[in-house]
């Protein structure tokens, strides 16, 4: 019966995304890249929230909940301020541009070279880091709610690999042929199912403890687990409370404001008044993500009494335990979705940034808009190959990987924030301090966290946060490229052009809903402190 659920709503998802983009003109960049500039407001929340929303994130966030509490939280609200801000400050300036990927945003203010050192960068955390983890994480999760090596009588090696392929093809289908359209509508119809999945999950455990009452459930988990409930994490936590105001709000603000894969959504809006509110309604609901991703691992510290030996199957132990047999199905087809989702947004992302910004620019400047499209999907079924062989490997990696490689994406992440942002604030900033800021907070990075930290807590000292680390360096690359601007300042100042592509007028409750959402996100923090 699971398997029949699981089959049937996955193929209702992809019947769907067929019909709704099957009219997109896929044949030039817009068309394929952007979804023909057609997305609206609910279609781009839904897929902001699935494309960010992955197995990792779902069943890690509640392992660390399981282990520390609420305070993990801050991953998920913190991300809607970072979203206000996005939806007032940056979305604006990109669409008035009318650009498709933000390095083309860097080379109008910068240069061709700075755009295409951009792009590697992003394809570089994409193909190494976020493709493989995905198909891997995801692959285990459905492994083991399906039980394959057992049901199909095959290692749990062969069942891996058939689960990493299975998924890989399926998010190309998505991602290579279908361009973003197809992502996009698909991601919406899986949010509302993720969205309902989800919040099942909390509300059988409430029941399970409290008797088939929720508030009672509410009531004996506040009182017998107080400690998970603080939100203010000490120095020893994943998340010092000091960290919220340094790098945290960096790392929203690239993964919000400037990520391809997560932007590009808010970048295929109709019209400005659309993509801030997609923005704002996605803003909102992240706020409710901790009912998903938080709650459950809290509920599973209770009911498991906190004996698990690992944290990371609190959430699929709690799964198991209070889920009635007949929604599992549903429930892997919903984490199905998810898993998908990122993976194929991902690679999408991927596709448009080598076709736009990589092979027109350097290997065919007179190359159509059909060939493009064409040499970025060959590009992508390259990409995905390649992280469908990657991924099964990530087995036989040390234990802690995941956690290593959240670290490195900081190789990249700060260095690309701190230009865009000099970029948008000052004119006359020139495209050597790029460069300069690029190369250096790559570098210095990597110095400080793979080099330098390893051995001061080989030495039995202790070493700043890498949230601290990102924030530091940040600020050094700004000084950096606001001395260089003062020494070498360009010749004429930057203005941002208005291409005309969209309307550009503004979501006229765009500061109250802003203002209000910042304000729930603060309320809170006070009431869980």
């Amino acid at each position: 019966m699971a398997i029949i659920t699981f089959l049937g709503f996955t193929l209702l998802v992809a019947g769907i995304s067929y019909y709704y983009s099957r009219s997109i003109e896929e044949t030039t960049s817009e068309g394929y890249f952007l979804g023909g500039r057609s997305l609206t407001a609910g279609v781009i929340a839904g897929s902001l929230l699935l494309t960010n929303l992955s197995t990792e994130q779902i069943v890690g966030l509640n392992g660390q909940a399981y282990s520390e509490g609420i305070l993990v939280m801050a991953w998920e609200t913190l991300a809607a301020i970072a979203m206000v801000v996005t939806a007032v400050f940056l979305l604006p300036r990109y669409l008035k541009g009318g650009i498709t990927t933000v390095p083309q945003f860097l080379e109008a203010r910068y240069d061709k070279t700075t755009k295409a050192i951009t792009s590697g960068l992003f394809l570089s955390g994409y193909a190494i880091v976020f493709l493989p983890i995905v198909l891997y994480s995801g692959a285990l999760a459905i492994l083991t709610m399906f039980n394959i090596p057992e049901a199909m009588g095959i290692s749990e090696t062969a069942a891996l690999w058939l689960c990493v392929w299975s998924i890989g093809i399926i998010g190309s289908i998505y991602a290579i042929f279908g361009g973003l359209k197809a992502v996009a509508v698909s991601d919406s119809i899986n949010a509302v199912g993720l969205l309902i999945g989800g919040l099942m999950i909390p509300v059988f455990g409430l029941l399970y403890i409290g008797d088939g009452s929720i508030g009672v459930g509410i009531s004996t988990l506040m009182t017998s687990a107080p400690e998970k409930f603080k939100v203010i994490g000490d120095n020893d936590s994943s998340i010092p409370f000091s960290t919220i105001f340094t790098g945290m709000m960096l790392v929203q603000l690239f993964y919000w404001g400037t990520n391809q894969a997560i932007i590009q959504r808010a970048l295929a809006a109709k019209n400005l008044e659309e993509g801030q509110k997609g923005l704002l309604l996605a803003s909102f609901f992240k706020i409710l993500g901790p009912l998903i991703v938080v709650l459950p691992g809290i509920i599973a510290y209770y009911i498991f009494e906190g004996n698990l030996e690992n944290a990371d199957q609190a959430y699929p132990m709690l799964v198991a335990k209070v889920l009635p047999g007949a929604l599992v199905g549903f429930f892997a087809a919903v984490l199905f979705g998810a898993i998908l989702s990122s993976f194929n947004s991902a690679l999408n992302s991927s596709v448009t940034l080598f076709g736009l910004d990589i092979y027109k620019e350097y290997i065919n400047k007179e190359a159509d808009e059909k060939t493009v499209v064409q040499k970025g999907k060959q590009f992508g079924i390259i990409l995905a190959l390649i992280s469908m062989v990657i991924a099964p490997m990530i087995a036989d990696a040390p234990k802690g990987l995941f956690s290593y490689l959240q670290e490195v994406n900081g190789c990249y992440s700060i260095p690309i924030l701190t230009i865009i942002v000099v970029g948008y604030l000052t004119k006359y900033v020139p495209a050597i301090a790029a460069k300069i800021a690029i190369i250096s907070g790559v570098v210095l990075y990597s110095i400080s966290q793979f080099i330098i930290k390893p051995s001061v807590i080989e030495g039995g000292g202790t070493y700043p946060h890498f949230l601290h680390v990102m924030a530091i360096l940040f600020v050094l690359n700004v000084i950096i490229m606001l001395i260089i601007g003062k020494l070498r300042p360009r010749e004429t100042a930057f203005e941002l052009e208005y291409t005309e592509q969209v309307k550009i007028e503004p979501y006229k409750y765009l500061v109250p809903v802003g203002a209000a959402i910042i304000a729930i996100v603060t309320f809170t923090y006070f009431y869980f402190n």
